[in-house]
């Protein structure tokens, strides 16, 4: 079974991985689990209150997938993240940022060899170790070899781009299964038909 772990800060944004980690864990091939810098408690901007199941030194090596999931706390400064975040990229494990987390990638260089997307650019204007300005793109979600970036308007985007990339399910599926999601059910039975029936 492939292991995909969420990594939260407190007041994560728990809307931006919800769909994800559902459909993962709902799936016999994945099982889910979260991370934290510590141990312990984090806290939801919505106020959920999450026990993390590894501190990030004990994150498990044969990880496939590592989401960073936004919130209002990514303006820390961790050179261990940093070095886990990059281990992960240069060694071929998906990683996945969406909103806050797309910008510690970018204040610490981790944007530079991928295309990718994010909340804005000029946010990063005062981060010296982001250099890749050609490499912005203005979409919800890019994907670039493993790593998928998204802004924090995309979480649907995100869990569609995130699964297509695992190939944790028919394409053709993950797709419409989203489509309905975002267009909700009776705009969706008008246009596909009822996919229930």
């Amino acid at each position: 079974m492939k292991k995909a772990v969420f990594f939260l800060l407190d007041e994560y944004a728990e809307w931006e991985s919800a769909f994800l980690s559902s459909r993962l864990a709902m799936s016999k091939q994945w099982s889910v689990a979260t991370a934290s810098l510590e141990r312990g408690v984090c806290k939801s901007m919505g106020g959920f209150t999450t026990v993390v199941d590894y501190a990030l030194m004990d994150i498990p090596g044969d990880t496939a997938l590592l989401v960073l999931v936004g919130g209002n706390a990514w303006s820390l400064d961790s050179s261990e993240l940093r070095e886990r975040v990059a281990a992960c990229l240069a060694t071929g494990v998906v990683v996945a940022a969406i909103c806050g987390a797309v910008d510690f990638l970018a204040r610490n260089g981790l944007l530079n060899d991928y295309r990718h997307t994010g909340n804005a650019q000029h946010l990063w204007a005062e981060y010296p170790e982001y250099r890749h300005h050609a490499g912005f793109i203005a979409a919800q979600t890019v994907r670039d070899r493993n790593l998928i970036t998204a802004n924090g308007t995309a979480a649907m985007e995100f869990s569609e781009s995130v699964l297509k990339s695992l190939h944790a399910g028919d394409s053709a599926e993950i797709e419409m299964e989203h489509k309905l999601f975002k267009m909700g059910y009776h705009d969706y039975v008008l246009q596909y038909g009822n996919p229930f029936a």
